[in-house]
């Protein structure tokens, strides 16, 4: 069954309450796990300590893989946020979806196109920033004719490819998954043996989602070092 987004018009400015009010959730989801892992720190990792310091590492292997420690070790947080943010986003629509009156209100925020490709544009543009800010203007721009000037063109127009694919890869992974899992749902509510049909599906298409939420968080932070790598270090 197809469902409508929630629609409300400000001052001539459509919104979509849905959208924001699972943005909130995702960070209050967020924010209460950095509360809770960095509460009581302690000499040796225990609990949700261990598992943010996971993260931390992780994401540290991300940076060291794309630019010198050195040059990267400022962006260590915006990447332990970025993958937090979007794994979280990437989970809230597995379990379940909530409509009313024909409107979605509860999925996840990373299966709407306006969302991922608003993250995508506000990445670029602090490759942008930071690419200005450690280079200087003139050094910046002048990147964009190196090797070749003729292939400046090439370079702007792939700024804009950076934007879409990163973008779209994500909405589309996630909105592609939560359809599968409403088509299923459909099939388990018509009768008792379309719910034995699809339970085990659906289970399985559970994990295998939980699983492809994991990857693309981690697609998204790795697209977003090799990015800002390209715009900050003199050896790209």
């Amino acid at each position: 069954m197809e469902h409508k987004n929630p629609n409300i018009d400000l001052f001539g400015i459509s919104f979509n309450p849905a959208n924001i009010m699972m943005l909130f959730i995702t960070c209050l989801i967020v924010f209460i796990i950095a509360v809770l892992s960095t509460r009581r720190m302690q000499m040796k990792p225990t609990g949700m300590q261990n598992f943010m310091e996971w993260i931390m590492d992780f994401v540290k292997g991300i940076i060291k893989n794309n630019m010198d420690w050195k040059t990267g070790g400022r962006f260590h947080v915006l990447g332990i946020t970025l993958i937090m943010f979007v794994f979280v986003a990437n989970m809230l629509g597995l379990p379940f979806s909530i409509s009313w009156d024909g409107e979605l209100w509860w999925k996840s925020p990373t299966a709407d196109p306006v969302i991922t490709m608003t993250l995508a544009a506000t990445v670029i543009i602090l490759t942008h920033f930071y690419g200005v800010k450690m280079l200087g203007a003139k050094g910046y721009f002048k990147s964009y004719l190196q090797p070749m000037p003729f292939l400046a063109p090439l370079k702007i127009i792939e700024e804009f490819a950076n934007t879409l694919t990163l973008g779209l890869r994500l909405y589309g992974n996630i909105f592609a998954g939560e359809i599968l899992i409403g088509l299923l749902a459909t099939l388990a509510a018509g009768s008792i043996g379309g719910f034995v049909g699809a339970i085990i599906p659906a289970l399985a298409w559970q994990g295998f989602s939980i699983f492809i939420g994991a990857i693309q968080a981690f697609i998204f932070v790795m697209l977003t070092m090799v990015y800002m790598a390209h715009k900050v270090s003199t050896d790209h």
